[in-house]
């Protein structure tokens, strides 16, 4: 009785094991490629075939044996590439000049965290389709809404693609809000954490730490009192005991020097560096995340056409410099904005173009979108790149963005961890 017992019960687990084993290998996917591009090396290779299981890459090449019962994807007359990643999002915020006056201060106080979620929710999609699977969303995202988008997308909940957030940012007294209100303590609200003394520094960076923070992001030189580089180097020595790389703020060339100095892993922005502080910059293996916003859209930011070009050409000219000093760069965008018929996905595709006008080339390009970013995220080893054990973090586009990077606008397909997100025309519009 006891042996038939387990007779039965080893026959029974046996069964499940090979149920379960073949239930595994029904779920890989064969994808054919017209050609592939791996950014890492700029190099494409054309006719291949990509296997994906468990979210993964299992296997790439011309040679690729498919397993029998294989979903097949024919992307042969389509470029596949890894999915790009944006570094500087802010998916919980839209400032808008009619109803916020351009003021993060208004925004904060106007627009409530659950209207702010969905909007997250809403840019999050969009930038998944257009083809970004990673984002590093650097703050503004109220009290922890970026935390609760990441979770949420993590959970199935709503599509997106891999947030790697922030939390609140870190900045002197004040933030970047530039209003001064009548009643002071309408100031103190979560958009940004007050830091000014060390105590409040270790707090802040504790907290964000707490809440799951993958980067910790400070604002140097909003105000006139910007942080020193040896404010800096604290915050940053505090931030990597616990693993965690930190992304400074600057926009002035004071606030560009601190921040290097301090040893930071990034800065974003660094409208205005010198070029010694550059040449620090590539010593140190400090990235740039230029968030150059082009030309035809500064007038969302209440600029005129002359303003628009003036800055616009001083933001080229030094990413020019940056570029030709062998600094890192690292695509971002930094929107803050919607467009009636655009999504923010496909906005944020429109901010190659001051990269080629700063003279980068398409593989340049692609690679600071792609594995260059994934360096400075910390997700070089799964993402950002195509071989296998990589996450399966698709995208297919007509063209070849290694001859015409524009062609990153005409994304037909989109896979992220092995989940296709989209596929068919490129999309336009909301």
């Amino acid at each position: 009785m006891g042996n038939g017992f387990l007779c039965l019960s080893f026959n029974v687990t046996l069964g499940l094991l090979l149920f379960c084993t073949h239930s595994t290998r029904a779920q890989v996917t064969a994808i054919r490629a017209g050609s592939v591009i791996f950014p890492d090396t700029g190099k494409s290779a054309t006719n291949q075939q990509l296997l994906v299981e468990g979210g993964r890459i299992t296997a790439i090449g011309t040679n690729v044996q498919v397993p029998a019962g294989a979903k097949t994807i024919d992307l042969s007359n389509y470029t596949v590439l890894p999915g790009l990643i944006d570094a500087h999002t802010h998916l919980c915020a839209t400032v808008d000049d009619k109803w916020d006056l351009g003021d993060f201060w208004i925004m904060a106080l106007q627009r409530r965290q659950g209207f702010r979620a969905i909007l997250g929710a809403q840019h999050a999609r969009e930038m998944l389709n257009a083809g970004f699977t990673t984002v590093r969303d650097v703050g503004n995202a109220g009290d922890f809404l970026d935390a609760d988008l990441a979770k949420a997308i993590r959970f199935g909940i709503v599509p997106g693609p891999n947030v790697i957030y922030a939390g609140r940012i870190i900045a002197p007294y004040g933030g970047q809000f530039w209003d001064t209100p009548a009643d002071r303590q309408l100031l103190h609200n979560p958009e940004y954490f007050f830091a000014d003394s060390r105590d409040e520094l270790r707090r802040a960076i504790r907290e964000n730490v707490y809440f799951g923070a993958q980067v910790i992001k400070i604002v140097v030189d909003a105000q006139p009192y910007v942080y020193s580089a040896d404010d800096i180097r604290f915050v940053v020595d505090e931030a990597h005991a616990t693993s965690i790389p930190v992304a400074a703020h600057v926009q002035t060339e004071r606030g560009a020097h601190n921040a290097i100095e301090g040893g930071v892993d990034s800065i974003e922005h660094a409208w205005k560096i010198s070029d010694p502080d550059l040449a620090l910059a590539r010593k140190k293996g400090i990235a740039l995340v230029p968030t150059d916003t082009p030309e035809a859209l500064f007038a969302h930011y209440g600029m005129d056409t002359a303003e628009a070009k003036r800055v616009y050409s001083a933001h080229r000219d030094r990413l020019k410099r940056a570029f030709q000093a062998g600094v890192p760069i690292v695509f971002g965008t930094d929107i803050m904005f919607d467009l009636k018929g655009r999504s923010r996905g496909d906005l944020a595709i429109d901010f190659v173009d001051s990269m080629v006008d700063a003279g980068m080339s398409p593989a340049d390009i692609l690679q600071s979108m792609t594995s260059g970013a994934a360096k400075l995220l910390g997700v070089a080893n799964e993402r950002g790149t195509l071989r296998p054990g990589a996450a399966a973090d698709l995208v297919a586009v007509r063209g070849n963005p290694l001859s015409e990077i524009h062609s990153l606008r005409e994304v037909v397909f989109v896979m992220k961890d092995g989940v296709i997100s989209r596929e068919g025309a490129p999309l336009k519009q909301r």
